[in-house]
């Protein structure tokens, strides 16, 4: 219920909804090079991929996901709308005649 309440928003404001699959292994995947590491334990909050670059996990997992969402369909994410991603700016702006 709440994913189809968030892609009515999406339609309303003309912006572009993904959903990533629920078992899209963001924590994963070194974000540089695409290797997939392995599952870690919810402790380990930093690891450095055999390429070299040390990530954050969640840093790093919303890398990947950003990158899933921008990708052609054939990657997990499932886009709801069809509006060019710079249809509208990502930034709220006020109304024209605010005294703000």
């Amino acid at each position: 219920m709440f994913t189809r309440m968030i892609e009515g928003k999406a339609v309303r404001y003309r912006r572009v909804f993904g959903k990533v699959d629920r078992w899209f292994p963001s924590s994963q995947l070194c974000s540089q090079c695409g290797a997939l590491t392995g599952a870690k334990p919810l402790h380990v909050r930093s690891w450095t991929c055999d390429c070299g670059i040390t990530h954050d996990r969640d840093l790093n997992a919303a890398n990947n996901i950003l990158a899933a969402g921008r990708a052609d369909s054939s990657t997990p994410v499932e886009l709801v709308s069809d509006v060019p991603s710079g249809a509208r700016p990502a930034v709220k702006q006020e109304p024209t005649g605010s005294a703000a």
